[in-house]
């Protein structure tokens, strides 16, 4: 039976999913961007984390699964133009600076779901002019996390967005090898695009790596030290599979975007959610 227990760590509120009988569990910070901190699975745990930018609100948190809404990556200058006016926003957005209301809990045998809100207000309208309502539902069962997500404009104009995950595996090894469709990458370090096959080595990559040209939205490889393969799923909305990591860090993020990075002056190939509509679509983490 899977259990719920809130707890406060450092003034911070933490929800936990668990199963002792199945060693998974499922940690959840809302107040800190809706962040997932800890993915368990047959006792192991699969995220990184650094604890003390989880715990200092001044600093963004190195590692779980940040939100990226509702833009991924940066911005030129840390700013763009919407509508003839300039607007600022920081890297990856405004929701994994905002905290996040939680709305639902549902447990039962076999899995166990928690459902976070967030909704537009005074300060998220500074940067982003767009009234929105944005619910996250998260669902841990024995091996696999699932995170719906609906994206809800409540604005009188369309509404842009290119959302994103930044998950971050535990793994020392920065050469892993990938199963994928995509056939080629874009290395930010250089700005050009190679030929893609399979293996791809972080080592001494500062900047990011982007797979470009993927039709199954889907990717799969394998955590070296926990013997334990991972597999993606993902909705159409989301384009694009970025690779980072950080030297001397036992991580490597794996994550889905909708777009490229400053797509929003780019303005080429933007979610558009009309008024009063939602965008509905999932990320799905499988471990074995």
């Amino acid at each position: 039976m899977y259990q719920l227990k809130v707890s406060n760590e450092k003034e911070l509120s933490v929800y936990e999913l668990y199963n002792e009988t199945v060693g998974s569990w499922l940690r959840v910070a809302p107040d800190r961007g809706g962040i997932i901190t800890s993915f368990g699975v047959e006792n192991d745990e699969i995220l990184f984390l650094n604890k003390e930018t989880l715990y200092d609100p001044k600093k963004n948190i190195r590692g779980g699964i940040p939100i990226l809404f509702p833009i991924s990556g940066q911005l030129e200058n840390g700013e763009y133009e919407w509508n003839d006016k300039v607007y600022k926003m920081k890297n990856h957005g405004i929701a994994r600076n905002q905290p996040w209301e939680v709305i639902d809990t549902d447990l039962n045998e076999t899995k166990a779901t928690v459902t976070l809100r967030l909704v537009s207000n005074e300060e998220t309208m500074r940067e982003y002019p767009f009234q929105f309502e944005v619910i996250f539902s998260y669902t841990i069962t024995k091996n696999e996390l699932s995170i719906d997500q609906v994206y809800r404009n409540i604005s009188d104009e369309s509404m842009p967005i290119y959302a994103g995950f930044h998950p971050y595996f535990k793994t020392s090894s920065k050469d892993l090898t990938y199963q994928t469709d995509a056939k080629t990458y874009l290395d930010y370090n250089t700005m050009e695009v190679n030929s893609f096959n399979e293996s791809l080595d972080l080592t001494n990559k500062k900047e990011s790596l982007v797979l470009l040209d993927s039709i199954k939205k889907e990717i799969s490889f394998e955590l070296p030290e926990l013997r334990k393969n991972v597999t993606m799923r993902y909705g159409d909305e989301f384009k694009y599979i970025v690779l980072w990591t950080e030297a001397e860090q036992e991580f490597i993020c794996v994550e889905p975007w909708m777009a490229m990075t400053d797509e929003l002056n780019r303005k080429e190939e933007l979610v558009m959610v009309e008024p009063g509509k939602s965008l509905h679509t999932s990320l799905v983490i499988s471990v074995k």
